[in-house]
């Protein structure tokens, strides 16, 4: 059957590639097709390939994956022109951020009571990172205003890196809650590994960066190598970190962030490295969701979770976005376009594999059946919206090019995209 598996994968690949330009101008996008050709193939429906979770590959893959997305998205943010001139995304990080968990814990009380505080927190804690690349003509169209796009863009390439901290602390102390173990221990580990990660994560970055732009200067290294150097930074952060009690994820997006901005000219190889390599191991994530987790939310979703997914995607998200950029007299369509474009993908899915593999969270398995239907949805509601209504907001973007002063139009710089998939 192994001959059969890769026959099939490589199939989809082949199929996706020969077709990708033109599916780039339809609401058809990557992860909806990676998502329904798992759930196709997988064992609860054709039952042709086999994916089992507890298989250690699987749990490699979304490590590595985990690795390399939060590296790579750190190294795009540009932190002075951020301070400079992204207050928008800023905003979205520093007020939105933590207003969308709490009002996402509130709001799942009442539905998942039995989780308790600490396990609604963990949810929507879960929840709160956005993934752009599920409607990537919203940050790529050059249609929109740029410093909209930019906004999307930033505010998606740092908020998952931000709320891992904050998860790991509120799985750490649901732990503590529920085992009555030493809340004094679980706690001194967890800040351990978020004070260790960024740490070690810092170093790496800017010292390993050191050393690849003398190799380069020098001219000793390949621009081939200079690629594979800047990953084997990003797993070096990560080992060394595991190896002195920091957290290794942590470790991977602080040396990403310091990279990109203390060596910026060596981090050109990563945005190629995003555009093919990372959207390979990302559509193999999005295809084991689909043969994996859609047959759990098929089989088990209820109303009471489909409520809430729909609120999470509405109004606990929409709701914070919209107070945090209170005062900056942006349109009613700018805040509602940017409080719906907050779609829930890879993130989340791989928060959530690693909620699984390594805490002890009681209803861990609800959670991530909630987390899950959240992303399905999101896939399919975001992708299909994301042409349609960026079409819509772009011609209404249009009757304001008479007024200049209005803040949507003023002119902010382009970071680097995740994805490469540019439609005009």
């Amino acid at each position: 059957m192994v001959g059969l598996d890769f026959t099939l994968i490589a199939l989809a690949l082949l199929g996706f590639a020969l077709v990708s330009q033109r599916l780039s101008s339809t609401s058809i996008t990557l992860p909806m097709v990676f998502t329904f050709f798992g759930f196709l193939i997988g064992e609860r429906f054709l039952n042709l390939v086999e994916f089992n979770l507890e298989h250690g590959a699987i749990h490699t893959l979304a490590e590595v994956t985990l690795i390399l997305v939060l590296f790579a998205d750190a190294t795009r943010i540009d932190l002075m022109q951020l301070r400079r001139e992204q207050n928008l995304p800023v905003r979205m990080l520093l007020i939105g951020l933590p207003l969308t968990i709490a009002l996402g814990t509130v709001v799942a009380l009442p539905f998942f009571g039995h989780l308790g505080v600490w396990g609604a927190a963990v949810l929507a804690t879960m929840l709160a990172p956005t993934d752009a690349a599920l409607g990537q003509v919203v940050v790529s169209s050059k249609h929109l205003p740029v410093r909209i796009r930019q906004t999307l863009n930033v505010e998606s390439g740092l908020n998952d890196g931000m709320v891992l901290p904050i998860l790991l602390l509120l799985l750490s102390i649901a732990g503590a809650t529920e085992a009555r173990q030493d809340a004094a221990g679980l706690l001194r580990f967890t800040l351990l590994q978020i004070t260790l990660g960024p740490a070690v994560g810092v170093a790496i970055g800017f010292f390993g960066g050191k050393l690849v732009e003398t190799s380069t200067r020098a001219g000793w290294i390949t621009h081939g190598f200079e690629q594979i150097s800047a990953i084997g930074l990003a797993l070096l952060a990560f080992g060394a970190a595991e190896l002195v009690g920091g957290n290794g994820f942590i470790a991977a997006f602080f040396a990403g962030m310091t990279l990109g901005n203390t060596a910026r000219p060596i981090c050109t190889c990563l945005y190629e490295f995003a555009e093919t390599e990372g959207e390979l191991l990302t559509l193999f994530v999005f295809m084991i969701f689909g043969a994996i987790f859609v047959p759990d939310v098929v089989a088990g979703v209820t109303l009471p979770i489909l409520l809430y997914v729909l609120l999470s995607l509405t109004v606990i998200r929409m709701i914070p976005v919209a107070i945090s950029l209170l005062g900056i007299k942006l349109q009613l369509e700018t805040v509602l376009f940017l409080g719906w474009f907050g779609p829930r993908g890879l993130a989340t899915v791989l928060f959530g594999l690693l909620v699984l593999e390594e805490s002890q969270l009681t209803g861990r398995e609800e959670v991530m059946l909630v987390a899950m239907t959240t992303v399905l949805l999101s896939i399919f509601a975001h992708g299909l919206t994301a042409a349609p209504l960026a079409r819509a907001y772009a011609q209404r973007v249009a009757t304001m090019q008479d007024d200049p002063t209005l803040p949507e139009l003023m002119p902010v710089e382009e970071m680097p995209l995740r994805s490469g998939m540019v439609r005009q």
